[in-house]
C-alpha cells in the first residue's frame, strides 16, 4: 500500500481539465457528382492533331443537381473507402456505492492502529530483522501473494470490486490473518482496487469491471505480528495493446528497481533504474506515492522514491521494504477524491502499478511476496 511522498493525503477534489471524447469524421457540407464530359465527335483523342483546336460544339458538359439521398450515399461510399480505426474512449471513473466494512473474528489479532480513524505517523526506524523475524515476514508475505493471485482470478467483466474485496477478506481471515488496510486511517475496506486512471488507494464499491479495464489490486495481510504487502495490475477481458504495454512495462520497472538492491546499495539507484526504463516508452513515473519500510509496522522508513532523486542512505542486510512504482501514460499529477483516498491521474490517463516486499541480502534482494 503506497504512501504519499508528502506523507499526507490530499483531501480536496479537483476535476481534470480534459474530457474524454470520441474523434469524429468531418466531411464537406456539399457533395456533387463528377462532371461528365461528352465529345460530339466519335474520333479518338489520339487522332486529333496537336495544333488543331477543338470547337466549343465538340464538347458538352452535363451537370445535374443531386438529391439528399444520393449525397448521403456518396458520403457513405467515401467513408467505406477510408480505413478508419475508431477507438472508443473510456468514460471517466465514477464512484459506486460503498458497502459497510466487513467484520473480523475477535480471535484474530489486530494491528495497533485499528479502532482509530487517525492516519498513523510514519515510523522513523528502519525495520531490520533477525532470523525469527525474517521467518515471520516470509509467512506473512507468502500469504499476501497467495491472496493476490486468488484475487486476480476474479477479475472479469461484470464483477464488482466490492465482490473482490469480500472474497479477499474471507480468504485472509480464514488464514487467521487481519486485512491490514481495514481501518488504517479510516480506510473502509480490506483491499485497494484501483481501476484505469486510478493511481492507487481505490475503495472497492458497486462498480462493475468493464471489458478492457485494467485494475490494480493491493493486498496487505497482518499475520503473527508482521505485515506482508504486494500488488499487481490485472487486465479485464480484451485489453488494448497500448494498455497491455503499460502494464508490462510497469512490471518490468519493478523488476529493474529490485535488481538494484543489495546490502550497501544506495536507495536512489532504485528510482534511477525505474525512470530509465519507463522513459524508453514515454511513460511518466508518479512522484507523489512511494515505497516504504514494512514489517511489524505497516509503514516506516526508509521512504523509497521511484523517480530520479538524490536521496541519501544505503540498504542494510536483513532490512525489509516495498518497491511499488506507478506509471502513467500521461500526466503524473494527481487528484484525490473527497473520500481522501481514491487518487486518479489529473488528465484521466491510465496508470498501472506493481509492488513487492523485499528482503535485503548480502548479494541482492529476496522477493518475499511470492508463492
Amino acid at each position: 500500500m503506497a504512501l504519499t511522498a508528502s506523507l499526507a493525503h490530499n483531501a480536496f477534489l479537483k476535476f481534470p481539465t480534459s474530457f474524454h471524447g470520441e474523434a469524429s469524421l468531418s466531411s464537406s457540407s456539399f457533395m456533387g457528382s463528377p462532371l461528365t464530359l461528352s465529345r460530339s465527335s466519335t474520333l479518338p483523342a489520339s487522332s486529333i492533331p496537336r495544333n488543331q483546336s477543338l470547337s466549343r460544339k465538340q464538347f458538352m458538359v452535363f451537370a445535374r443537381k443531386i438529391t439528399g439521398l444520393e449525397e448521403a450515399m456518396n458520403i457513405r461510399r467515401e467513408r467505406e473507402l477510408q480505413v478508419v480505426t475508431k477507438v472508443k474512449k473510456r468514460p471517466p471513473l465514477r464512484r459506486g456505492r460503498v458497502s459497510p466494512r466487513l467484520p473480523v473474528p475477535d480471535h484474530i489479532p489486530r494491528p495497533p492502529y485499528v479502532g482509530s480513524n487517525i492516519l498513523p505517523e510514519i515510523a522513523s526506524e528502519h525495520q531490520i530483522h533477525d532470523s525469527e523475524g525474517i521467518a515471520k515476514m516470509r509467512a506473512a508475505c507468502e500469504l499476501a501473494a497467495r491472496v493476490l493471485n486468488f484475487a486476480g482470478t476474479l477479475v472479469r467483466p461484470s464483477v464488482t470490486t466490492n465482490e473482490i474485496d469480500k472474497a479477499v477478506h474471507q480468504m485472509i481471515i480464514d488464514a487467521g490473518a487481519y486485512p491490514s488496510p481495514l481501518g488504517y486511517g479510516g480506510f473502509p475496506k480490506s483491499v485497494c482496487t484501483s481501476v484505469n486512471e486510478c493511481m492507487c488507494h481505490g475503495i472497492p464499491d458497486s462498480r462493475q469491471l468493464q471489458n478492457g479495464d485494467i485494475i490494480n489490486i493491493d493486498v496487505t495481510v497482518y499475520l503473527d505480528g508482521y505485515h506482508g504487502d504486494t500488488s499487481k495490475t490485472f487486465c479485464c477481458g480484451e485489453v488494448s495493446d497500448k494498455l497491455k504495454t503499460l502494464v508490462k512495462v510497469s512490471e518490468e520497472c519493478l523488476e529493474k528497481g529490485i535488481a538494484a538492491c543489495k546490502d550497501g546499495a544506495l536507495f536512489r539507484k532504485i528510482g534511477k533504474r525505474i525512470s530509465e526504463h519507463a522513459e524508453k516508452y514515454g511513460y511518466g513515473v508518479v512522484e507523489r506515492f512511494v515505497g516504504h519500510g514494512v514489517g511489524t509496522v505497516f509503514h516506516s522508513e526508509p521512504i523509497i522514491l521511484h523517480h530520479r532523486n538524490d536521496k541519501s542512505g544505503c540498504m542494510v542486510e536483513g532490512q525489509t521494504f516495498t518497491i511499488e512504482p506507478i506509471l502513467s501514460m500521461g500526466s503524473i499529477d494527481s487528484v484525490t477524491w473527497p473520500d481522501n483516498w481514491t487518487t486518479v491521474t489529473a488528465d484521466g490517463s491510465p496508470a498501472a502499478q506493481f509492488e513487492h516486499t523485499i528482503l535485503i541480502t548480502r548479494t541482492g534482494a529476496e522477493i518475499l511476496t511470492t508463492c
